[in-house]
């Protein structure tokens, strides 16, 4: 690259040196031809001012000056010894004896620009850059030498600075990057690039580019006019290379020999399209997996190779054919893209030891532009071999449900569990019935054969369930148990008599008419109520010839209460027994007597209970205010005699009770002894002293009255 640019510096310079020895020629000429160009204007202008002023201070014309001015040309880059004439100026009121001075103003003149005031020749001290300034404005002026008064009216021209071939092209955005899809079409469009070059676009070719390409071929091509970057091969794979390295040239003058040129690089990258199909590198997969694992355990894994990127490399599993599509699933890990065989359900080594499967790989997302090169899937066979494990005992069934009677003996049967070593050794089992399932021990279970007895009788009304767990343990193995759920149901016997369902008294009314309901009693029982059971209801045989009240059985599990005579007292009895007795019909039939209590209240004439109390007869109810006062006045008067009397004995210093002149000493017995504890309790029943009837054997009770039942 650096050879190349260097044989195209100095083809560039060659043509530099050409072109400014031609224009020190073209200059040479037009400076020697503009003296006589304005001198032939200037002698036409003076005779034009001849004829406009025939008569002193009548002017015909306006005057015009004794000059027209040209443009200029000066070559940039002039590198010459000696300064570069730029051209010459000269006026007819010049005489050529020194009078005439010429002066040379406006932009440059005196640094980049200076003027030989007697004979009017410009020169360029400086060498000029087009690029920097195009042209500069001067002005010229002819005055008189001695005392500088303007010979003619100044006069402006302009110096052009005449272009030549000395800026190369230049890329100013590089370097470029570019993104193609792989696979396009020939002439598919990259990118477009362009170069600027510095030098005059209107003068000749110097700014006229022409693009081709040094490095990148054959997959790349560029329009030598606009620049842009094509593609020129079919089928470029990505995966095959997905980088290109491209430089681009422009080169001025046309691209003809001797011009300048410059350089940039493109990075070409190819994006991905999905042109390929998954493949599995390997037509069968071998997997184990171990009877001990439990469902949605990891299988194993496989991967169908995809190069392509993105959602382009994209790819699902499934099963499509197998034994074991059933017992295992597959799913995608999104980020390995593997496929991932798990467990659906746990596996038997003894009932089956071997799976196949057959495994598709496809592409989630088919372009359709490659459709054609499908189909874009592969399939793989994959083969699941069951390992043995050394797995506890297991019982034939999940769960076990017995019936026992209730109150059966200690030792009856109630069921057998059945459990065995699945393994292939088949090793013997032992029975147990863990103790925080079955706390009391109610039950015991043979170590060898499993049956379940009892221990002891079992009382439904207590416990109607037994919930327990008899585990089983392979013997010989590695201790493994497993447990079984053991329901025990206990099996109801009649062995409950029944009773009231509650036990609140009964009121009665003093003033009950015979025939009167007072009460519908029901019963409950303990045991279990069968179909069709019910209760009967009787009046216990003591009291069945009771004249006070009657029962009628409803048949309903439930008795009617009638009172059957008229008039009950309270202060004659307040409360009545009425015995009852209640049967069941189960099996044996079992039957109570139980006592109703009914209570005498008073009423009024609508039934309603007043007060079911003995009232006492001690007053007349509703006492008057003035008895009341009068009983208080009384009762003063009385404290008042009694504290009088108190005073006057005081005062008299007699003692307020006379008793009997007695010698009233007290027997004052001392002993040295300890005390004997129980010894001297026995030795005086202190309850024998206090009650001398008590010796006789006889203590009466008073507070039992004497009930009366009906």
């Amino acid at each position: 690259m650096s050879r190349f640019r260097e044989d195209r510096m100095w083809e560039g310079l060659g043509l530099q040196v050409f072109l400014m020895c031609l224009g020190a020629v073209l200059c040479s000429a037009v400076a020697a031809s503009a003296p006589l160009e304005h001198s032939h204007r200037r002698r036409l202008s003076l005779h034009r001012h001849r004829e406009r002023t025939g008569k002193e201070g009548q002017v015909l014309h306006r005057s015009k000056r004794g000059w027209v001015w040209n443009q200029f040309f000066v070559i940039e880059e002039y590198t010459g010894p000696d300064p570069v004439l730029v051209g010459r100026l000269h006026s007819d009121v010049d005489a050529g004896d020194g009078n005439c001075k010429y002066i040379l103003s406006g932009e440059g003149a005196g640094t980049i620009f200076v003027i030989d005031d007697k004979t009017g020749n410009i020169h360029a001290t400086k060498t000029l850059d087009r690029e920097e300034q195009a042209q500069y404005t001067l002005t010229a002026q002819a005055v008189d030498r001695a005392t500088n008064k303007p010979l003619e009216p100044p006069s402006e021209f302009i110096v052009k600075v005449q272009d030549i071939n000395d800026n190369p092209p230049e890329f100013l955005h590089g370097p470029y990057y570019a993104r193609v899809p792989e696979m396009s079409n020939v002439g598919t469009s990259v990118m477009q690039v362009t170069a600027t070059d510095a030098d005059d676009p209107t003068y000749g070719n110097s700014a006229r580019l022409v693009y081709s390409i040094l490095q990148g071929q054959p997959y790349f091509s560029v329009e030598p006019q606009t620049g842009i970057i094509r593609t020129a091969l079919p089928n470029m794979d990505r995966e095959a290379r997905q980088e290109y390295d491209v430089v681009i040239q422009a080169k001025d003058m046309g691209g003809h020999m001797g011009g300048l040129s410059g350089t940039t690089e493109v990075k070409i990258t190819l994006t991905d399209v999905n042109d390929n199909p998954p493949k599995f590198p390997q037509s069968v997969y071998s997997m184990s997996v171990s009877e001990d694992k439990v469902s949605g355990e990891e299988v194993g894994r496989l991967k169908a190779k995809d190069p392509d990127l993105g959602e382009n490399g994209l790819v699902s599993y499934r099963f499509i054919e197998g034994d074991g599509m059933t017992v295992f699933e597959i799913t995608t890990d999104t980020d390995t893209r593997e496929g991932v065989i798990k467990l659906r359900k746990p596996v038997d080594f003894e009932t089956k030891r071997a799976y196949t499967l057959r495994v598709e790989a496809s592409n989630t997302h088919v372009d359709p532009r490659f459709i054609a090169w499908g189909p874009y899937k592969d399939t793989a066979t994959v083969k699941v071999m069951v390992e043995d494990a050394d797995e506890p005992p297991a019982f034939l069934a999940t769960s076990y449900s017995f019936e026992v009677e209730e109150n059966a003996h200690d030792g009856t049967v109630v069921g057998r569990v059945h459990a065995k070593d699945t393994d292939v050794a088949n090793n013997p089992v032992r029975y147990m019935i863990p103790r925080y399932t079955d706390v009391e021990q109610f039950f015991s279970v043979g170590p060898e054969d499993g049956i379940i007895k009892t221990t002891r009788p079992l009382d439904r009304e207590t416990l109607p369930w037994h919930n327990i767990s008899v585990s089983a343990t392979e013997i010989g193995g590695h201790h493994q148990d497993t447990k079984v759920r053991v329901n025990i149901k206990v099996k109801d016997m009649n062995d409950n008599a029944p009773e009231f369902a509650t036990q609140n008294e009964i009121l009665v009314c003093e003033n009950a008419s015979p025939g009167k309901l007072i009460e519908t009693v029901s019963a409950v029982d303990k045991d279990e109520m069968a179909h069709r059971q019910y209760f009967h209801f009787s009046i216990a045989p003591e009291a069945v010839n009771n004249h006070n009240f009657s029962l009628k059985d409803n048949r309903d599990s439930t008795a009617s209460i009638y009172v059957t005579r008229r008039g009950f007292s309270r202060m004659t009895q307040d409360v009545y027994f009425l015995p009852i007795e209640i049967n069941d019909n189960g099996i044996p039939p079992m039957s109570s007597t139980n006592t109703l209590t009914i209570r005498v209240c008073s009423c009024d004439s609508k039934d309603t209970i007043l007060s079911c109390n003995v009232e006492p007869y001690i007053l007349p109810a509703g006492l008057s205010t003035g008895a009341l006062i009068a009983i208080l006045a009384c009762i003063v008067i009385l404290l008042a005699i009694v504290v009088l009397f108190v005073a006057l004995r005081r005062q008299k210093k007699e003692p307020l009770i006379v008793f009997e002149e007695e010698d009233i000493r007290e027997n004052i017995i001392t002993y040295d002894d300890e005390g004997g504890g129980e010894e001297d309790t026995e030795a005086f029943d202190i309850a024998t002293l206090q009650n001398p009837d008590g010796a006789n054997g006889f203590l009466p009770r008073k507070d039992i009255k004497k009930d009366r039942w009906y």
